[in-house]
């Protein structure tokens, strides 16, 4: 079982920057990163992240936000600069060991034009 703790969300002004944390207890996850939810059913990544470094982004964050992750604590980091009010969303954690993926329960991210 995996438990993902996440921090860091927040209001912040267009152009700003905010860092997302999130922590997984539990066994140690192959891949990690970071989707988002604006208001409607659709889930997007963000960028994601494996125990070896390999990264992903989406085109419209490229750029703009870097994923990072430190293996020993078992966390993953999202620094988010240049904020625009499109990037306003639920920022979810996501870890994924074997076959099994686990979420976190969300972060609030709201850019003010």
């Amino acid at each position: 079982q995996v438990q993902l703790v996440e921090s860091g969300g927040g209001l912040v002004q267009a152009g700003g920057s905010l860092r997302l944390s999130c922590a997984a207890s539990g066994t140690f996850a192959s891949v990690m990163g970071w989707y988002r939810q604006a208001p409607g059913p659709q889930r997007e990544l963000v960028a994601t992240i494996t125990s070896s470094g390999s990264i992903m982004y989406a085109d419209s964050v490229k750029g703009r936000f870097t994923i990072s992750r430190d293996n020993a604590k078992n966390t993953v980091y999202l620094q988010m600069n240049s904020l625009k009010p499109e990037d306003t969303a639920v920022y979810y954690c996501k870890a994924v060991r074997g076959i099994i993926t686990y979420w976190g329960q969300g972060t609030q991210v709201t850019v003010s034009s």
